[in-house]
């Protein structure tokens, strides 16, 4: 499957915010790319400008492209909840972000790479599928013959704990719960998905 595989600094800087993860880069020049990114003055957006840059955040964050992001937005459409949380809510469903989620890798592409490779487990059976949507009460796990990579363990030792209350994590076991889906107000990501919405709606 295709992927975003340019310059992640520069599209955090575009955003000024660190969509892809702690950039030290991006400390330093918290300020547009481009010759003159400094002393620039950012011309007024309009409308349509302001919810597209929303939209490319969102994909950005979660690693998704344009054909599936909309196909997400269409099947949040469907759902009897509110269109915007929903699309939320499913991104976060997604089985790269739950691994990352859970700490087994430090970013949303590491996640991917390890979902890709098999080295994860859903309810006991590998599942090399990214884009899979987990379900209450599935349990995710990392391989048996997978727990010693030196880059999970790393990965745990480091950024593991349970901070997320949709999600269980057995560190002796190397195994998470995903007990429901998350609340808007639990999902941290600084997105205002209302502005997506309003964009695929014209």
């Amino acid at each position: 499957m295709a992927k975003y595989t340019g310059p992640k600094t520069k599209i955090a800087r575009k955003f000024g915010e660190p969509i892809f993860g702690p950039d030290k880069y991006l400390e330093r020049k918290n300020y547009p790319p481009g010759e003159h990114g400094a002393a620039r003055k950012r011309k007024k957006q309009s409308e349509y400008g302001i919810q597209l840059a929303e939209k490319q955040k969102a994909k950005y964050t979660y690693g998704v492209l344009e054909r599936q992001f909309r196909n997400l937005f269409k099947r949040a459409q469907r759902s009897k909840g509110v269109t915007g949380v929903e699309l939320l809510q499913l991104l976060e469903a997604r089985l790269d972000n739950v691994v990352y989620r859970m700490g087994v890798s430090p970013t949303r592409a590491g996640a991917r790479q390890l979902v890709n490779h098999r080295h994860i487990t859903v309810n006991g059976e590998v599942v090399n599928i990214p884009s899979y949507q987990v379900k209450k009460g599935d349990i995710i796990g990392v391989r048996e013959k997978s727990k010693s990579l030196l880059v999970i363990s790393e990965s745990l030792s480091t950024n593991h704990s349970n901070k997320y209350a949709w999600l269980e994590w057995d560190q002796e076991t190397l195994t998470g719960k995903f007990i429901n889906i998350p609340e808007r107000e639990e999902i941290p990501e600084n997105i205002q998905e209302q502005l997506i919405v309003e964009l695929y709606s014209k």
